[in-house]
């Protein structure tokens, strides 16, 4: 079997727990630090991602985070995973997304979700019915203004005179859009809106429906996929790894739930302790031969292109992690290049 060509990528919240609270600007000093390094030990991808209202500061401004490593960064792409766009007016949006192409001299990827917890609906005084339109809607005019258009718009929940960007992006035509998503309705939606599907975990049932509605679409080579191990760590002494970081991952776990079952979705497996959670397998901390054989059994199984996982337990300094991204790039990425 031939060895598939991967672009790897890190990914980060800046989670801020209250058990291991310190000032946010360490964390973000700390973090804008630890990309401008990675990125020159060979990582090619950097996502971010965004909730609100978290006791916890997950990053809600992941447009400013981005420009912010725009301005830090020479070669790595920048992009959210996801950007909750029914929480955003799109057309901001597009002159945000161009300002960062600008910044980053090209390197801006623009990936958005529908999001899923009532609370930052009600926050920012949006119908959490509403985002299946306002998200369609939205990716629209992104993709029209990026285009170049004077848009005139009028939808059921946008109404658009006469917009035209300036300054346009960078990159001709425009940046990728992707649109990520846990169910069979984002995938469509990345096929007729987007120009790849974004996803983390087991992605086996959504990868054929996505490629499905690309076919019928008739776009079947026009796809592209992204996705990753929740949590993929590599090390020379995986059980004592494992035990070092089990407790930041329960916090994430937990978290999840909460606002998984607050939404009333189907929550993660219930994770206490680190029994469970190695049941769970929602981490997995691998020797670098182990990792490079779980990595290319998840492209096989999915066909990514673009391979990300997280990279800081939310609670731990990021520079704790830092030995750990060192032998992933030194000892699992050259297979994938």
């Amino acid at each position: 079997m031939s060895v598939p060509k991967l672009k790897f990528g890190l990914w980060y919240s800046l989670r801020n727990p209250l058990a291991w609270h310190r000032p946010d600007r360490e964390i973000y000093a700390e973090t804008l630090d630890q990309i401008a390094w990675a990125e020159t030990i060979g990582y090619d991808d950097v996502w971010l991602t965004e909730h609100h209202f978290c006791e916890d500061g997950h990053a809600p401004s992941i447009l400013p985070l981005a420009a912010a490593v725009a301005v830090r960064t020479k070669t790595i792409r920048i992009g959210t995973a996801v950007l909750l766009l029914p929480l955003h007016d799109a057309v901001r949006v597009a002159e945000d997304g161009a300002t960062i192409d600008i910044l980053s001299n090209g390197r801006f990827e623009l990936g958005v979700g529908i999001g899923y917890r009532p609370q930052e609906f009600e926050g920012l005084g949006l119908s959490r019915r509403d985002r299946a339109g306002r998200i369609n809607e939205g990716l629209e005019i992104i993709r029209r203004l990026w285009a170049g258009e004077t848009l005139d718009f009028n939808g059921k929940h946008y109404t658009v005179k006469g917009a035209k960007l300036a300054p346009m992006p960078v990159q001709q035509p425009r940046p990728p859009l992707w649109v990520g998503g846990f169910a069979a309705a984002a995938a469509k939606r990345a096929a007729r809106l987007g120009d790849g599907f974004i996803g983390t975990g087991d992605m086996s049932a959504l990868v054929p429906v996505y490629r499905e509605e690309l076919k019928r679409l008739g776009k079947e080579h026009a796809g592209r996929l992204a996705g990753g191990h929740f949590w993929l760590i590599v090390s020379n002494n995986p059980r004592e790894t494992f035990a070092e970081v089990a407790p930041y991952i329960i916090y994430q776990m937990q978290m999840y739930n909460v606002w998984l079952k607050e939404a009333g979705q189907t929550p993660y497996p219930e994770t206490n302790n680190e029994q469970q959670l190695r049941e769970s397998g929602m981490l997995q901390v691998l020797t670098p031969q182990a990792a490079v054989d779980a990595i290319g059994a998840y492209v096989e199984a999915t066909g990514i292109e673009r391979y990300y996982t997280w990279t800081v337990p939310p609670g731990m300094p990021a520079a704790q992690m830092d030995k750990y991204l060192e032998l992933f790039a030194s000892a699992v990425m050259p297979h994938f290049r």
